[in-house]
């Protein structure tokens, strides 16, 4: 072998022994805040997107944090027995992506982040509490609903009435979208945004917005928002 070439194979060998490749963890934590996670071209979420890591995560929020998640024992308030089908249920109905291999190297990866984040070996479930009819909800304190919006909608719909920011053109900008549909259908627009924050896509109006429970939203932080909104 000529000197030149062993000498780039030792410069080949020490560069990868100086910059080792990342840990599964590692991996997990990009694809955590990453929307190609799912494989759907239409999806723009991530995990990051609804879910904080930690305890003490900015709330009010759409999901709970995941500082415990893997030891919780059930999710999704008890309807989902094991990890990988509340991954799954958030990668089909909001990233529209397709079921996951519990044995791919992603799902691997991601668990081992979720594992890092996770501080205790058993936790308490959380609790989902939906609201099925919804209604009117008392007004609030507008500036408490510009602080839920900016840590609830933003991330998603951008600035209020104009939508700037927004995560992408097909999220709608609020409350305007919201106006125009309750005015096709005679409902009253504050119903219409109530309606969507608590049944998400499942209003059946399209899109794939998540729900807010009781727990992540409350029905007063929900009149302070739409005071916020002036509707």
């Amino acid at each position: 072998m000529n000197r030149p070439v062993c000498f780039a194979i030792v410069l080949f060998v020490a560069a990868s022994a100086a910059c080792p490749a990342p840990s599964g963890a590692e991996v997990g934590k990009r694809l955590f805040s990453d929307a190609r996670f799912s494989d759907s071209e239409f999806n723009s979420f991530s995990c990051a997107t609804c879910h904080g890591t930690t305890a003490d995560a900015i709330a009010p929020r759409i999901a709970h944090p995941l500082n415990d998640v893997v030891g919780r024992g059930v999710w999704w308030g008890g309807y989902s027995p094991r990890l990988i089908d509340a991954v799954d249920f958030c990668n089909i109905f909001f990233m529209r992506g397709d079921p996951i291999d519990p044995t791919s190297p992603r799902a691997r990866a991601l668990y081992e982040y979720l594992v890092v984040i996770s501080s205790e070996a058993e936790a308490a479930p959380r609790t989902l509490t939906w609201v099925e009819n919804v209604g009117t909800v008392a007004r609030g304190d507008p500036r408490r609903g510009e602080a839920v919006w900016d840590a609830s909608c933003r991330e998603c719909h951008g600035d209020p009435v104009t939508g700037d920011g927004r995560i992408n053109d097909r999220v709608s900008a609020v409350p305007g979208a919201s106006q125009e549909f309750a005015d096709s259908f005679g409902f009253e627009v504050d119903l219409v945004v109530t309606e969507k924050v608590r049944h998400g896509q499942f209003f059946g109006v399209g899109g794939n917005m998540p729900p807010f429970s009781l727990e992540s939203l409350s029905d007063e932080d929900l009149g302070a928002l739409i005071a916020f909104l002036g509707i």
